[in-house]
């Protein structure tokens, strides 16, 4: 009898378990199909995680954040419909002043030169950044899946160490192009490679269509090139939104090459006094778009901008301007900003200190240095066509 009874114990005991599992089956796969289908969640790893050896899942931002947010947080893979990354932000703005930075993260784990340029930019970021308490900076990469992989664990080296509040949000570039094509296809075949609108080249629009993709209640974004290097705290740049006249919507920097006076030379030859493509303080030497900040706030609100994404008006411009370019939401912004310069508010080149020097040796040598003279403090280096970086 005894024996009976303690193996009528060990059935309950197993039918008890059974039951347990079914229940928190039903229970945590309820929990994830209230999240968007573009939302994968990413668990935490053990604190004790070799970092040499890391799981690409861990969340770099969690022992960054206060203990009640602590519970919640987490790396996040977002779409442009996920309905929790919209009701996350509605959460936690209210509560924490954000300072969100977006960087295009593709095919870095095709290349070493990108690998290094990553390390350089996020190094030297992390080393001048301060927050203030009750602030946190959102770094958003649009990533293909190898490249975000590789990107979780350089960041994961790289934030060890910070002293700032961090999170960190991933976007599919797959998703993000597939939003994107529609908006922007009529204005591809003016600003990109080759002949016609590629659907790859979508993604080169982004900042364009910014206030398009991304939530209402994210009103400010940073857009950064990979190849920089901060001499400067980040925060201090957000610091510029502040400064945008009435009707400006996004601030960036001008060009520091005669580009301009190159890709005009069409409109410049049948408008000989004209100020396009001319270089500054009095011409119109076209925008670079290695750091550009952008007020969605301003971009969703102003009647202007968003008539300019207009195909039909985007056609209007680049015949009346000649215009035919490579260089994707650089060119739509230098053309519009021809015809229409209250929109931008002009950065201080110092923000942007393009090193590239290629016009230079390539018919312009005379009139080079007139563009890319840049006085006062430079608190960004940017090393466009690979041009090499000073060390501090």
């Amino acid at each position: 009898m005894g024996r009976i009874s303690t193996f009528r114990s060990y059935q309950f005991v197993l039918l008890l378990a059974a039951t347990l599992a079914v229940i928190a089956f039903y229970y945590f796969g309820s929990e994830r199909h209230s999240f968007s289908s573009t939302t994968k969640r990413i668990r935490q790893t053990q604190a004790n995680t070799n970092r040499n050896d890391a799981d690409l899942n861990v969340d770099t931002r969690i022992s960054h954040l206060p203990a009640s947010e602590e519970q919640r947080e987490e790396v996040l893979n977002v779409g442009e419909e996920s309905e929790f990354f919209r009701s996350r932000k509605r959460s936690f703005d209210a509560a924490v002043q954000r300072y969100h930075v977006l960087m295009m993260f593709t095919k870095v784990d095709r290349s070493r030169g990108l690998q290094d340029k990553f390390r350089v930019a996020m190094s030297s970021m992390v080393k001048h950044a301060h927050f203030l308490e009750g602030e946190v900076l959102v770094l958003h990469f649009v990533s293909d899946q190898a490249s975000q992989e590789l990107g979780q664990r350089m960041l994961q080296e790289f934030l060890q160490d910070s002293t700032f509040k961090h999170e960190i949000i991933f976007h599919d570039v797959v998703e993000l192009t597939q939003t994107l094509f529609p908006i922007v296809e009529a204005m591809q075949k003016y600003f990109s490679a080759g002949s016609g609108a590629y659907y790859s080249d979508s993604i080169f629009f982004l900042s364009v269509a910014m206030h398009h993709i991304m939530p209402e209640n994210l009103t400010q974004i940073v857009q950064l090139d990979l190849d920089l290097k901060y001499k400067t705290n980040i925060r201090d740049l957000f610091q510029e939104f502040d400064k945008f006249p009435p009707g400006a919507v996004i601030g960036i920097t001008r060009e520091m090459q005669p580009v301009y006076r190159h890709t005009f030379w069409q409109y410049r030859k049948e408008n000989l006094k004209t100020r396009v493509g001319e270089p500054p303080p009095e011409g119109l030497p076209g925008f670079n778009s290695g750091v550009m900040l952008l007020d969605l706030s301003a971009m969703r609100a102003s009647a202007l901008y968003n008539q300019l994404l207009k195909p039909s008006n985007v056609a209007k411009l680049a015949d009346q301007y000649r215009f035919r370019g490579h260089l994707g939401d650089q060119d739509f912004f230098t053309m519009i900003g021809m015809e229409h310069p209250e929109l931008f508010y002009s950065l201080a080149c110092g923000w942007n200190r393009q090193l590239c020097t290629w016009w230079r040796d390539h018919g312009y040598g005379d009139v080079f240095q007139l563009y890319y003279g840049c006085d006062g403090p430079v608190y960004i280096y940017h090393g466009n066509c690979n041009s090499p970086i000073p060390d501090d």
